[in-house]
């Protein structure tokens, strides 16, 4: 399910379900559909791997669109819950009997559906997305279900010592902005929400000026429209929502939380400030270097390799989403925690100060290039590229040309770039040791 949020790698990643390789298709396009004057974008491809297809319903809104914490994640469980007349259950069967699936999830910036179906049942498919569009099961028995569920998963991740560190971390770098606030919520946030709360905020995000239609798969483009029309014709038309842009903080702070572990859990991040969004290339290829190449990055070499200081390292430069910034996380024995952020602190600081070689450049090239066919593989992954794009307002072939930029780049432009953001050395810590 597409959920765009703050940090693109792990928040707000796009993953349909066809999963077949492509060996043809079309383009990906975008168009618009007109649904009761309104004019939806709507993201399409063909492809005959297999007899099925895929549609998503992204609305632009999310968490960040609520000033209770885990309300989207709560009426978006609710809609997983079937209709009110139906019920969970007999309406999941209804779904099963026809080897339909229909899931919808909530992000920080997005509430949505995923559709997959085979292509012979896509009429019964729309006709259930249907039911479930004009009569969700919003009773108090399924938000009780859905607030009991989301308590526990709660009290779960407070034992996830990683999930820990990384939300005071993003209290850190996202202060008093949406981000900083956990997307399953907290406890007393939870507690509060009420049927009403859930009907107001679906009903302000369910709506055609906030929607954006991704679909593809072995079904004919006039018939899925038709569809799309029919069914979405009885959404309200509501108000638009624009993307989310943050900004990380430049105040570097920390937070140290005692838990029970003989480990210590360590993120740390820091501002990233993009002048030339032309140049957020060369971001990809220094954090590839940096940390995000596994055991041939510089942090797991210098943390791991050579000083056995960690079990996992790892440092990513995030741009063009949501918010700039540089993120990594260490895990090591808590004795071996001070010397461990500082070699991280060395590295960076050398990093900065020298550079990348040749020969790290050419690794990162021949890996970026070398892997853009497995991210081109499957109909779901070109589609969400396409919509990621769109997303952005950025070109809809942009990461094709990102790779030909990546292809031209010279040590020399490479290590200018590097030199001139030092403010990923202004580290802020999130520690729970």
């Amino acid at each position: 399910m597409l959920c765009i949020g703050g940090n693109m790698s792990a928040q707000d990643k796009h993953t349909g379900h066809i999963d077949s390789k492509s060996t043809a298709q079309t383009s990906v396009k975008v168009d618009f559909i007109e649904i009761n004057k309104v004019q939806v974008p709507f993201i399409f491809e063909k492809s005959k791997n297999l007899p099925v297809g895929s549609v998503q319903l992204v609305f632009v809104g999310g968490s960040a669109d609520t000033n209770i914490a885990g309300l989207a994640k709560v009426s978006a469980k609710i809609l997983n819950e079937g209709t009110r007349e139906l019920g969970n259950v007999a309406f999941a069967n209804r779904l099963e009997s026809k080897a339909i699936r229909l899931y919808a999830n909530a992000g920080l910036q997005t509430l949505g559906f995923d559709m997959s179906y085979l292509k012979e049942f896509e009429d019964e498919s729309f006709s259930l997305l249907a039911m479930l569009l004009k009569d969700p099961n919003l009773t108090q028995q399924s938000l009780d279900k859905i607030k009991t569920l989301t308590l526990s998963q709660i009290a779960r991740n407070e034992s996830d010592f990683d999930d820990v560190a990384e939300e005071n971390l993003n209290k850190i770098l996202f202060k008093n902005t949406p981000l900083a606030i956990p997307l399953l919520g907290e406890k007393a946030s939870i507690e509060s929400i009420t049927l009403k709360d859930a009907e107001a905020f679906l009903a302000k995000n369910l709506v055609l000026h906030r929607l954006i239609i991704i679909a593809g798969g072995d079904i004919q483009e006039e018939k899925l429209r038709a569809n799309l029309i029919n069914t979405l014709q009885s959404l309200p038309l509501g108000e638009a929502k624009q993307r989310l842009q943050l900004k990380a903080s430049k105040e570097i702070d920390s937070i140290i939380v005692k838990k029970p572990t003989e480990q210590a859990f360590i993120y740390f991040g820091a501002p990233f400030d993009v002048v030339d969004k032309e140049k957020n290339y060369i971001a990809k290829v220094m954090s590839f270097i940096l940390g995000g190449s596994g055991f041939g990055s510089r942090i797991m070499e210098e943390v791991r390799v050579k000083r056995g200081l960690a079990y996992s390292a790892s440092l990513s430069i995030s741009v063009g989403g949501v918010a700039d910034y540089a993120s990594g996380h260490l895990q090591t024995k808590l004795e071996n925690k001070d010397e461990a952020i500082q070699v991280v602190k060395e590295v960076l600081n050398d990093f900065i100060t020298n550079g990348a070689t040749q020969e790290e450049l050419d690794a990162a090239k021949a890996f970026l290039q070398g892997s853009e066919p497995l991210r081109e593989e499957r109909l779901s992954q070109r589609l969400n590229a396409t919509f990621i794009n769109y997303f952005r307002g950025l070109p809809l072939d942009y990461h094709k040309q990102e790779l030909q930029r990546i292809g031209d780049l010279s040590l020399e432009e490479l290590n200018s770039y590097i030199k001139s953001h030092k403010e990923i050395l202004q580290m802020s810590f999130s520690i729970v040791e």
